[in-house]
C-alpha cells in the first residue's frame, strides 16, 4: 500500500514510534514503581535503589517493553477500525451512492465495492486486473471509483483529468489507459493518453478547472480520512474497510460476505 509523502511519513513514523516507545517505557516504570512500593515501604529502600531495581529488571526482561508496545498498537488499531466502521455506517450515501463519483461494473448491482486510488500508485495498477476479473465474474458487482490523489501534483492533475473524462463518457477507457502506462503519470502523459483515448483534450482542460471537480476530490480525501484510509489502494466492501492491494480470492470473499449481509 502506498501512503502520501513517503519519505516524510517514514521519518514521522520513526519519530512517533520512538516517542511511543519512550512513553511506554515511562508507563512501565510507573507500573513497576507502583508494584514495588509496598516492598519499598517495608524495607525503606531509597528512590535511587528503586530506580536501580527497575533498571535491572528491564535489562533482564527487555521483552516487556515490546510486549507493552505491541499491546498498545493492537488497541490503537482496534480503536481506529471501530471509528472507521462507525463513519462507514454514518456516511453510506457519500461512500456508496454519491452520484458524482464514477461507477463501473453493474450500476444496479446488489453489492458495491468502493476503491480509493491514485494513478501513480503501483499497487493500484497491479490490482486493476484483479478488479476487472472480479467484475467479469460477478454480473451483480458495482464499482465506485474514488479519486484519491495523495502522491503529488501529477496525481492531482490525473485525477482531475479522469473526472473531466467522465463528462465525455470516457472515464472507464481513460482510467484503464492511465493505469496501463509504464511510467509515472505526469501532466504530459495524461494529455497524451487523453488524446489516444479519443478525448476532446481542449474540452477536458476546461472541465478540469470546474470547481465541482476539485470539490469531489476534496470530499473523497475527507471521506478517506474519516474512514482511516491513509494510503492507496483502499477498498470498502459492505461493512469491511480493506487497506492495500489484494488477490482475486480475497476480493471475492469480501464481496460474498457483503452480499450475505443483505439476506
Amino acid at each position: 500500500m502506498i501512503t502520501k509523502a513517503k519519505p516524510l511519513s517514514r521519518y514521522k513514523s520513526r519519530v512517533a514510534r520512538a516517542l511511543l516507545l519512550a512513553a511506554m517505557t515511562g508507563w512501565l516504570l510507573v507500573g513497576l514503581q507502583g508494584a514495588l512500593r509496598p516492598a519499598v515501604a517495608a524495607d525503606e529502600t531509597s528512590q535511587d535503589q528503586l530506580d536501580q531495581r527497575i533498571h535491572d529488571y528491564i535489562l533482564a526482561h527487555p521483552e516487556v517493553i515490546m510486549e507493552a508496545l505491541q499491546k498498545l498498537d493492537a488497541q490503537q488499531r482496534e480503536t481506529e477500525a471501530a471509528a472507521g466502521k462507525a463513519t462507514l455506517a454514518a456516511r453510506g450515501d457519500d461512500l456508496f451512492r454519491d452520484k458524482k463519483s464514477p461507477v463501473g461494473g453493474n450500476a444496479e448491482g446488489n453489492v458495491t465495492m468502493v476503491e480509493f486510488f491514485d494513478y501513480n500508485c503501483p499497487y493500484c495498477s497491479q490490482v486493476m486486473p484483479v478488479m476487472e476479473q472480479a467484475v467479469a465474474d460477478d454480473p451483480q458487482l458495482k464499482i465506485v471509483y474514488k479519486e484519491f490523489p495523495i502522491l503529488g501534483p501529477d496525481s492531482v492533475f490525473a485525477a482531475k483529468a479522469a473526472l473531466a473524462a467522465e463528462r465525455q463518457g470516457k472515464y472507464a477507457a481513460f482510467h484503464k489507459a492511465l493505469f496501463s502506462t509504464r511510467t509515472r503519470v505526469t501532466e504530459s502523459v495524461v494529455l497524451r493518453v487523453a488524446a489516444e483515448t479519443g478525448l476532446d483534450v481542449t474540452r477536458m482542460k476546461t472541465d478540469m478547472q470546474q470547481a465541482d471537480i476539485q470539490g469531489l476530490i476534496d470530499r473523497n480525501i475527507e471521506l478517506a480520512q474519516a474512514l482511516r484510509i491513509t494510503g492507496t489502494p483502499g477498498f470498502v466492501v459492505g461493512e469491511q474497510i480493506f487497506p492495500g492491494a489484494t488477490d482475486l480470492a480475497t476480493m471475492k470473499k469480501l464481496i460474498e460476505q457483503a452480499r450475505a449481509l443483505q439476506k
